[in-house]
């Protein structure tokens, strides 16, 4: 940690370091025209990292275009890449495309990157080292070796650390690119390509697409320049981007309400109009949006494919996605089907069970001339027998499925369990709801797959399921039991396909009621909260979970015993089945 010299007040100490960095960049750019913001914060806790970085912004602007670079990273968020891990790639390929370069005309910065590379491998090494981290161990070698030349690695990450040290040989920033790509599409998202398309498709995506990236490019004409500036800062700088910092600068976002009321077209634009009256709108959200979900808003709709205001990128992914699912499920037609007889007939079963007609010794009903004897001669007056018969009919489920994107890596598997359940219900002859749900800026958007009274047809639509976004768990249990609570049918089930990740970075308006920002622990004890009160409130509430392993103790918090964990898509009816037919049994 640096510490700021005697004499000099806060804002003169961060003036200074700011001079001193930006005529580091401009004698290495050979541009002293050349305008960049750079970050001071990595100066505070080391100022080779400071020095380094500033060597490196001026180096690629120097022999690459960063403008280039950065437009691309914006365009690859655009289209639902995780923002961390696609930054943290693109610090690693910049550096080794200019590493070669800058050392062979400046000698000094040899010392200077070794003595940044030991501060950061010192700072980062237990959050890089995390089991699962690939990217991260790639990171650690590439310090490594720039610290003395070797590294240690398995076999797998050898290969990636070889194929980044091949950028060193970039001729031009394209070079760059692909490797970032490429990188990301094998390290993080194995998807990505399939879903979204190719690098070529990446770069596709036009100016006006990415001014409606998210609220502040909604709101800002000059959006596109502006989220580059923050991009290229952000690959620039060897401070993490990490979750907590992410949330504590979403925390301090204010907007003003005469941009906020601009955000209502944007939903509308990218999840589709709203079924719901404007008026009906307004009361559910001051019934239901209190506490710590105050100031935040309920969105009700059938889809951007359904009620689409006009085909722009949003409306052309979605369509591209309702056929990958379909194709998935035709992929594992014969498993999925099975997984619905089977859980269709579970429930069938029980519910007939329900049915038969039962009958038991009783003080009146119908007389008994086998126990007359027992008259005057015992005090037990069971001399009747009575048959009665429970109603099967009196059962409703409402499913409700996390669409946010953290769902994204097995977008297909979760459309696929959630239609397994619809199908199965409707099999059974359960009336049942599906919603997803996600949150965007204030806005939790809850997608209606089917509603109770219509055919197993509409089932099909969760075929439609997309993922983005955040999601904000405990305000989206509120609202779908909102409306189970409303069901004449004596016994209520609410089952939740979610990763047990609750996550909604809000942005705050000015004079907000509830300004936290609500991840992690926060997060989940609200939604474990609301769990427990459904509960009370006479639902029953089932967590099926579609997550990593690493979010099971998030998982059992909110939900307790009754969650069920589906590691394979063909254990799926036995797993679900179980917990729903001792739901019906016990009933």
């Amino acid at each position: 940690m640096q510490g700021q010299p005697e004499g000099y007040t806060a804002e003169e100490y961060e003036y200074e370091l700011e001079n001193r960095m930006k005529n580091l960049l401009w004698t290495v750019s050979g541009d002293y025209e050349l305008d960049v913001e750079l970050d001071i914060r990595s100066f505070r806790q080391s100022k080779y990292i400071s020095l380094y970085d500033a060597v490196k912004q001026g180096a690629f602007a120097r022999y690459f275009s960063k403008d280039e670079l950065g437009l691309y990273l914006v365009k690859k968020l655009y289209l639902g890449a995780e923002e961390a891990p696609l930054v943290n790639l693109a610090q690693m390929c910049v550096d080794q495309a200019v590493v070669d370069k800058v050392t062979s005309e400046r000698k000094g910065v040899t010392s200077l990157r070794k003595k940044a590379f030991a501060d950061i491998l010192e700072r980062d090494f237990p959050r890089l080292s995390r089991p699962g981290n690939l990217s991260g161990r790639m990171k650690i070698a590439m310090l490594q070796e720039g610290i003395d030349g070797t590294y240690t690695a398995e076999k797998r990450v050898r290969e990636q650390v070889e194929a980044l040290f091949s950028v060193r040989d970039a001729a031009s920033t394209m070079d760059v690119i692909r490797k970032v790509d490429a990188f990301y599409n094998q390290l993080v998202d194995p998807e990505f390509e399939v879903q979204h398309g190719d690098l070529e498709s990446v770069l596709a995506v036009s100016a006006e697409d990415l001014r409606q990236f998210d609220w502040q490019d909604f709101l800002n004409e000059a959006a596109e320049e502006s989220a580059l500036d923050e991009m290229l800062l952000q690959v620039n700088s060897s401070v993490p981007l990490e979750e907590d910092e992410r949330n504590a600068r979403a925390g301090k976002i204010l907007v003003s309400e005469e941009a906020a009321q601009k955000m209502h077209s944007y939903i509308e634009l990218h999840f589709g109009t709203s079924y719901m009256e404007e008026l009906e709108q307004k009361r559910l959200n001051r019934r239901i949006c209190r506490g710590v979900h105050a100031d935040c808003k309920l969105y009700f709709t059938d889809g951007i494919l359904n009620n689409f205001v006009r085909e722009n990128n949003t409306y052309v992914m979605a369509k591209r996605t309702f056929e990958m699912n379909q194709r998935f499920y035709r992929q594992n037609a014969r498993v999925s089907r099975h997984n619905i007889n089977e859980l269709g007939d579970i429930l069938k079963r029980s519910l007939q069970a329900r049915s038969e007609e039962e009958s038991y010794a009783s003080s009146y009903g119908t007389i008994l001339p086998a126990k007359l004897w027992k008259v005057g001669r015992s005090e037990d007056a069971r001399l009747f027998i009575r048959e009665t018969k429970r109603n099967h009919s009196d059962f409703v489920v409402d499913v409700l499925i996390d669409a946010s994107g953290s769902q994204r890596s097995r977008q297909q598997m979760v459309a696929l369990q959630g239609y397994i359940l619809a199908a199965a219900l409707s099999r059974a002859g359960i009336p049942h709801r599906v919603f997803g749900f996600c949150t965007f800026w204030d806005h939790t958007v809850m997608r209606r797959f089917r509603e109770y009274d219509e055919g197993r047809e509409a089932d099909w639509r969760l075929m439609e399921f997309t993922s983005s976004s955040n999601n904000r768990d405990g305000l989206a249990l509120r609202a779908a039991a909102d409306g189970l609570l409303e069901r004449p049918e004596e016994n209520k089930v609410l089952i939740v396909l979610s990763d047990g990740r609750p996550n909604d970075l809000v942005v705050n308006r000015p004079n907000v009621k509830n300004p936290s920002v609500y991840t992690g622990e926060y997060a989940v004890k609200d939604t474990a909260a609301e769990v427990r009160r459904l509960r009370s409130q006479g639902i029953a509430v089932l967590g099926v979970f579609a997550g990593e392993e690493q979010d099971l103790v998030a998982e059992r918090r909110i939900f307790g015993k009754d969650f069920a964990y589906i590691r394979d898509i063909s254990t799926f009816a036995h797993v679900v089945g179980r917990y729903l037919k001792k739901q019906v049994d016990d009933q």
